[in-house]
This record gives C-alpha cells, structure tokens and sequence, in this order.
C-alpha cells in the first residue's frame, strides 16, 4: 500500500511505472492510482477525463457532484511517468539522458540566453543539462494546456533545480526537476504564484524497471528533431 506524506502544503505527486505497452494502459492504471489516492475513493470509481482546456484530469462523481484532479503523463522507452495536484494545473516530461547533439539542437530550438548557458557548462554534463531545459519546455506547456505549440521551445526556463522556480516573464508558473536517477531527467510544472512541493511516490527503484527497453520510444523530442 502506497501512503502519501499530506502536509496540507501544495503539492505535485510523481508515479513511476513501467510501461509495456500493453492492456490495459500502464498510464491510465497510474493515474487511476493517483486519483484513488488522492480523491479518497475506490480505483474503478475514477473516471478519466480532459478539461476545457484540454488538460488531462481525474474525476470521481457524487450526488453532491464531481470532483476534479489535475493529471500528466510522459513516457519514454520503457517508462510511464504520471504527476497528479490537488491545488492546480500541473505538468510533467520525462526523458532518459542518450548522446545527443545538445548545442547544435540548442542553437536551432531554444533562445540566445539558454544556448549561450548551456554553452558555458561542463561538456560531460551538456546533454543532460540540455535535457532539463527540454523537460522543463515541455512540462510547462502541458501545465498550459498547449504543448510546445505557440513557441514553446522559445519560452525562456528558469535555472534547473528545486525547489520549483519561477518561469520568466510569468508570476503563475514554476518548474523544477526532482532527482530520480537511473539516467533519467524529470521536470515537473505547476501554475502557482507560491511554492509547490514535489513527492516522488514510486520511485524507478521500487520494482519499476530503469533499463532502457526494447519498446519504441515514445518521446517528443525525435518527434520534432526529425520534423526538420
């Protein structure tokens, strides 16, 4: 049985699965879990939903009416990731750190300002670190609701790190990148004017697979890169 650690502070709630990519859908289990958890009712009574925005949620209904959780989901091979908040919008993206061309995708995606800081740090840590601005990009516009549409790789991100810090040029939104280890990069995002805790309730290490697998990987940034 999973206990979540409730301190009646604002908090972003992380999942970890492993994703088969079979039936039924390890995320929609994940996040059936989260609202069972955290809405206080049975899993089967948990209905998965979109909000007008076109933002995922978790609903349960009552006679005296439903009651909304906001959810996100990222996947990269082998991998399920599921955030879930009481208080507000949230966001996640995961992906595991490869070889990647950081700078060069740097100088064709993301503003002067991040090409200029990824440019200034250590070569062996540059992927990674190229990696946590792209999670935060993408985190963010799913706690918009939007995605990466409209500019969103252009959208400037704050330093990676916790706690959850603010998005230039906006007051409502924060984002940040708990540690999971195992190669991965995580970044969680919220629209809030206050700090957000983060807890990672299950974690890659409690029986959740950390290998890369042998499924396809589901991940936006080849989907964009190969866009070209």
């Amino acid at each position: 049985m999973v206990l979540l650690t409730v301190s009646g502070r604002d908090t972003a709630y992380v999942w970890v699965g492993r994703d088969t990519g079979g039936q039924p859908d390890p995320a929609a289990v994940l996040l059936r879990r989260a609202g069972a958890l955290l809405l206080g009712r049975p899993d089967a009574e948990v209905v998965l939903t979109h909000d007008q925005e076109g933002r995922p949620v978790a609903r349960v209904d009552a006679v005296t009416g439903s009651v909304e959780l906001s959810v996100s989901v990222s996947r990269t091979a082998g991998l399920v990731v599921v955030a879930a908040r009481q208080a507000g919008p949230v966001g996640v993206d995961v992906e595991r750190i490869r070889p990647l061309p950081a700078l060069a995708l740097a100088r064709r995606w993301f503003p002067p300002a991040e090409v200029a800081w990824l440019g200034d740090r250590p070569e062996a840590g540059r992927t990674a670190d190229f990696l946590r601005l792209w999670t935060a990009k993408e985190a963010v516009g799913k706690a918009l609701g939007r995605g990466l549409r409209g500019g969103g790789l252009r959208r400037l991100m704050p330093p990676p790190g916790l706690p959850l810090r603010p998005v230039p040029g906006t007051e409502l939104l924060r984002v940040g990148h708990p540690p999971l280890g195992g190669g991965l990069v995580l970044a969680v995002a919220a629209r809030a004017s206050a700090q957000v805790d983060v807890e990672v309730v299950q974690r890659p290490a409690h029986g959740v697979a950390a290998e890369r697998s042998a499924s396809v990987e589901r991940t936006s940034l080849p989907v964009v890169v190969r866009g070209n």
